[in-house]
């Protein structure tokens, strides 16, 4: 009597994929073999391509939410999509941090042998790679902030950290403590532009942008490599600052006070963290105690000070 009994293809158990099958899938989705000590051969995506896709998708979204009760959302989400950019090119900054110290460990380490050699030379080809990814996220994510700015009327601007494109610094948006910490590490870092710096003060009440343009465009005429330092404000005389900056692509350091460390003092240590990096002159326009203070420091330590009084020139 034949005891064999049909097998049931649903009960058949599960096997995890083989080596080959997954190199033969890795193939399929990439075109080629992803070993983590080989560069990736494939191109950056091209930046006539990465302007016309993103162009496409903020006009989307404007189409999708214009003139719908969603439209109150729509400055958020366009903020956001560039904020994916940015935070994208600071993940693979960190990435590249690490690759540095790792070839810094790997040159002291050679000894001739082609072992220590090889994987030198994996760590460099690696940090090129990384380079050229950041700098293809920071392309995207200013270029994006050029569309929201185009959509909604104001600038794009990092809610922590640094806006810099490292490829070029036209117009950066630096965050004092990312420039402080670079001071540190060296004069050349690419957080530190080079030029004459001018501090700027003034009251968030203070909105008079025509006097605050013009004299920021007379200071701008006498040093054409100027970089403005500001406290960072969100609205009044330091944002106009601010946004004068982004026009004339001027790259700014914004000194916000830190208030978790220093609490109500914190606008105080501010001005003394802004006036350290010893600007060339200090603009003063109207405002509270805090902007006075930052004058008084200014003149203690023989700063140049251009005070604009109220009504006065």
């Amino acid at each position: 009597m034949n005891l064999t009994l049909p097998i049931d293809d649903a009960c058949e158990p599960h096997h995890a994929s083989s080596p080959t099958d997954r190199s033969i899938y890795e193939m399929q989705l990439y075109g080629h073999r992803r070993l983590q000590d080989e560069p990736d051969p494939r191109p950056l995506p091209e930046e006539p391509v990465v302007q016309s896709a993103l162009t496409v998708i903020f006009d989307a979204m404007f189409e999708m939410l214009g003139d719908t009760r969603l439209e109150p959302d729509l400055e958020d989400l366009l903020w956001s999509m560039v904020n994916l950019f940015h935070r994208a090119g600071e993940r693979i900054q960190r990435e590249l941090h690490r690759n540095e110290d790792a070839q810094r460990a790997g040159q002291s380490e050679q000894d001739g042998s082609e072992v220590k050699s090889v994987e030198l030379e994996r760590l460099i080809a690696e940090g090129i790679t990384l380079l050229e990814r950041r700098n293809s996220f920071e392309f995207m994510r200013d270029h994006a902030a050029d569309l929201f700015e185009a959509q909604t009327g104001s600038a794009w601007r990092p809610r922590t950290g640094s806006k810099v494109n490292h490829a070029n610094m036209t117009a950066a948006m630096i965050d004092s403590r990312d420039f402080l910490s670079a001071r540190r590490r060296a004069e050349t870092e690419v957080l530190i532009p080079v030029g004459t710096k001018i501090a700027f003060g003034g009251g968030i009440d203070y909105n008079d942008h025509e006097r605050i343009w013009a004299k920021l465009d007379q200071a701008l005429a006498k040093y054409s490599d100027m970089v403005l330092l500001h406290g960072g404000s969100s609205k009044g005389a330091e944002r106009i600052a601010a946004c004068w900056a982004e026009a004339r692509k001027v790259p700014q350091i914004a000194f916000k006070p830190n208030w978790t460390k220093h609490a109500k003092a914190a606008p105080f240590w501010r001005n003394d963290e802004m006036l350290s990096v010893m600007p060339a002159g200090v603009i003063i326009f109207p405002g509270s105690g805090i902007t006075e203070n930052l004058r008084d420091k200014a003149r203690r330590f023989g700063i140049n000070v251009w005070e604009i009084r109220e009504g006065g020139a």
